[in-house]
C-alpha cells in the first residue's frame, strides 16, 4: 500500500464517517470526492461497501445498551417486541424497492450532476419542514407505532436517489410524521443498522470477486478511520440537536450542491466524464 493509496482511505474513510449519518447524504459525497481523487472502478466500490461497514458499527457501539436490551427482552416484554417489529416494517419498503430499482438508479443516477441537484432538493425540502409546525405524538422510540415506522420507511427509499441522503430521508419524514426532533434521529440511527448491514451483504455479494487480499490493509485502513469519525459525528449530532434544528445541514446542502452545478455549468469541472 503506497502513501497514496493509504491517503485515499483515509480521507474517503473521514467522509464516510463524518457524512453517513448526518442529513447530507453520504454516498453523494462519496461519488463526488471519489471523483476528485480518481478513486474508482469496481474495487473502489467493494472498498466503499465495507467502509460503510465501519460506520454502522460506530453506531451500534453507540447504542449497544439498547440494542442488548431489546435482544435480551425481545422473547418477554412488549416494548422490545413493538421496536423490533417497527424496525422490521420500516426496513421493508426499501428491501422491495431498492432490489427492483437498483440497476436502473445505478446506471442513471449515480452521478455528480444529479447528486447536487439531489443535495440542492433535499437542503430546500429541509428548510420547509423546519418552518412547519410540528406537532408531535412520539416523545421516545418506544412511543412510535407501526404506522409512524411504515411511513418512515417509505421515506427511506427516496435516499435511493443519490444526493438524497438515508439519514435525511428518514429523519425529516420521521419529524413531518409526528416524532419528536430526538426520536427521529435516533430512529433513523436504529433503521440504519438493518438497512446498511443488508445492502452491504446484498451489494457485497455481487462484487464478491472484487476482494483481494492485497486489499486487506486499505480497506482495514479505511473502515477503521470510517468507525472512528462514525463516531464522532454520531455524538455530535445527538448533542447538537438537543438545541438546534437542522436548518444548518439545510444550507450546507444547498450551498455544496450549487457549487457543484456551477463547475459544472461554467466548466471549471468536466463532471460529465466523471461517475
Amino acid at each position: 500500500m503506497d502513501l497514496w493509496t493509504a491517503a485515499q482511505a483515509v480521507i474517503l474513510g473521514i467522509v464516510e464517517g463524518l457524512t453517513e449519518f448526518l442529513p447530507i447524504s453520504s454516498t453523494g459525497h462519496q461519488i463526488i470526492v471519489a471523483d476528485l481523487l480518481d478513486f474508482g472502478g469496481e474495487r473502489a466500490i467493494a472498498f466503499n461497501i465495507i467502509i460503510q461497514l465501519g460506520a454502522i458499527l460506530a453506531v451500534l457501539w453507540e447504542f449497544r445498551h439498547k440494542v442488548f436490551s431489546v435482544v435480551r427482552d425481545l422473547p418477554t416484554q412488549r416494548n422490545a417486541q413493538r421496536f423490533t417489529l417497527n424496525l422490521l416494517v420500516a426496513f421493508l419498503p426499501a428491501v422491495v424497492l431498492g432490489v427492483l430499482f437498483k440497476e436502473i438508479i445505478a446506471t442513471y443516477l449515480f452521478n455528480p450532476i444529479t447528486v447536487a441537484a439531489a443535495l440542492v432538493v433535499g437542503g430546500l425540502v429541509i428548510l420547509w419542514a423546519e418552518r412547519r409546525q410540528h406537532v408531535v405524538h412520539a416523545e421516545t422510540v418506544d412511543e412510535i407505532t407501526w404506522k409512524d415506522a411504515l411511513k418512515v420507511g417509505f421515506a427511506q427509499c427516496l435516499a435511493m436517489i443519490p444526493g438524497t441522503s438515508r439519514s435525511g430521508a428518514t429523519i425529516i419524514g420521521g419529524l413531518l410524521f409526528g416524532l419528536s426532533r430526538k426520536t427521529a434521529t435516533e430512529f433513523s440511527f436504529f433503521l440504519a443498522m438493518p438497512t446498511m448491514v443488508a445492502a452491504a451483504v446484498y451489494s457485497g455479494y455481487g462484487f464478491r470477486q472484487q476482494f483481494q487480499i492485497a486489499d486487506l490493509p486499505v480497506i482495514a485502513l479505511g473502515f477503521v478511520t470510517s468507525f472512528v469519525f462514525a463516531m464522532i459525528a454520531v455524538r455530535g449530532l445527538l448533542k447538537f440537536i438537543a438545541s438546534h434544528t437542522y436548518v444548518a445541514f439545510a444550507w450546507y446542502r444547498i450551498v455544496f450542491g450549487l457549487v457543484i452545478l456551477a463547475t459544472w455549468q461554467f466548466g471549471w469541472v468536466d463532471w460529465a466524464s466523471h461517475g
